[in-house]
């Protein structure tokens, strides 16, 4: 080697120095890689994808021809470093020109590669797994035992390099990934998709109609009075009861009853007919969980039950679809018919509110992890019914009982806080 002219040698080492930095940025770029994004490529059938996904299936091979690469060409750039400061420097440059390799190596071979690497993963994966790929096949039996030796060290420490190939997201780990999606995702879509993940936190009795509020036929009234109610009424599922809607009988889809009608055979045995055998469901169900029994059961309406049996409510599968798309129905009770603004900035609200409504209605931030209503919710927080005018706050609301009776708040007044940001805690 000694014989080799100048210009071969410095030919030589600027080519292993391009060397090491394509191994440094290989490296960052295999690591840094989205693997979701790379799932998605290789169902699509990307040829660099599939490279780089077939040398992620065994990192520690991956990282072993990298590194074999890396080292290799390192130590034989500083030989040749050595040997151009021997025969034309002298003996006393030797540590000089290591110096200057170690900061050349470290800014041109390390530092901007890598950078880039983790900037533009998939653009020096991709390519860089054409190389990677063949140099494995030639090296395969140096990586092979290199990797026995690594493998048997992190297996006497109780590791395993096989392990955590691919972690799994949490709930709320996706749900900042979907957050953090910024314009690769619409802001509508996003808000659908942390509403899908929030509900398994969401329960039947948050959504649920109350029992009070339930529209029903109860089949001992008149019949002309239940035309009445069919001609007026805005819902397409109607319970079938008598005397109570603890004795229902069946759920009536309002549709069945027109042919009735036109022929005018409508009584209450024909009703009865019509009607769907009632479907239960028992308080406290998350939300996911009864969506899929309303897509296996095949049904629309159900009534919610306690422990005892009692009909406490009833749940629709509009209700759990307007908690991922937020509201498309058009009902007369709907919550923003209970809210009415007023002049200095207040509002006066129903209390039979739902309050998980009203958040989502006025972008209020309201606790919804107790009472459900914003009479429960106030009634709470006094632990009584007041006689007279009183007001409470809570998380920055102050709430003034505008109308009451003896067992209920009627209306209330909400002034929400100026400033959001600060709503305090109940008070």
């Amino acid at each position: 080697m000694i014989d080799i002219p100048i210009e071969a040698l410095v030919a030589g080492l600027i080519f292993l120095v391009l060397l090491s930095a394509f191994f440094s940025a290989s490296e960052t770029a295999m690591m840094r890689i989205n693997r979701y994004r790379l799932r998605h490529l290789v169902r699509d059938g990307h040829h660099g994808a599939l490279r780089v996904h077939a040398l992620l299936e065994r990192p520690d091979r991956l990282i072993g021809i990298i590194l074999l690469g890396n080292n290799f060409v390192n130590i034989l750039a500083s030989s040749i470093t050595t040997i151009i400061a021997l025969r034309y420097l002298g003996e006393a440059w030797i540590a000089i020109a290591a110096g200057l390799l170690t900061l050349v190596i470290l800014i041109f071979a390390e530092v901007a590669p890598k950078t880039m690497a983790a900037a533009y993963p998939e653009r020096v994966a991709f390519p860089g797994a054409i190389i990677l790929v063949p140099l494995l096949w030639v090296f395969y039996p140096a990586v092979w035992v290199i990797n026995a030796i690594a493998n048997t060290l992190l297996r006497m420490v109780g590791l395993s390099p096989l392990e955590g190939d691919m972690q799994q997201l949490s709930s709320e780990e996706l749900r900042s990934v979907v957050n953090e999606a910024g314009t690769l995702i619409p802001k509508r879509h996003q808000k659908m998709l942390i509403n899908i993940l929030d509900l398994e936190k969401v329960t039947v009795d948050d959504i649920m109609i109350p029992r009070n509020e339930i529209v029903g036929i109860d089949l001992n009234t008149d019949l002309n009075e239940i035309v009445t109610l069919l001609a007026r009424c805005q819902y397409s599922h109607l319970p079938l009861y008598r005397d109570d809607v603890n004795n229902v009988l069946g759920i009536l889809h309002t549709r069945q009853v027109l042919p009735l009608l036109a022929k005018e055979r409508l009584d209450q045995q024909a009703l009865i007919k019509s009607a769907d055998e009632p479907y239960f469901v028992p308080e406290g169900t998350p939300l996911n969980t009864q969506l899929l029994k309303f897509q296996r059961q095949k049904r629309r309406v159900a009534l919610i039950v306690d422990e005892y049996g009692e009909v406490e409510g009833l749940v629709t599968l509009e209700d759990i679809l307007e908690e991922i798309v937020g509201e498309f129905s058009t009902n007369y009770s709907s919550t923003i018919s209970d809210i009415h603004p007023q002049e200095d900035g207040s509002y006066l609200v129903d209390g039979g509110a739902n309050i998980r409504e009203l958040n989502r209605s006025m972008h209020w931030v309201l606790p919804v992890d107790g009472p459900k209503t914003l009479n429960g919710l106030m009634l709470e927080a006094m632990e009584s019914i007041p006689e007279g005018a009183a007001s409470v706050r809570i998380v920055g609301y102050v709430i003034e009982i505008v109308q009451s009776s003896e067992n209920a708040i009627k209306v209330a007044r909400i002034i929400p806080p100026a400033d959001k940001q600060d709503l305090g805690l109940r008070t």
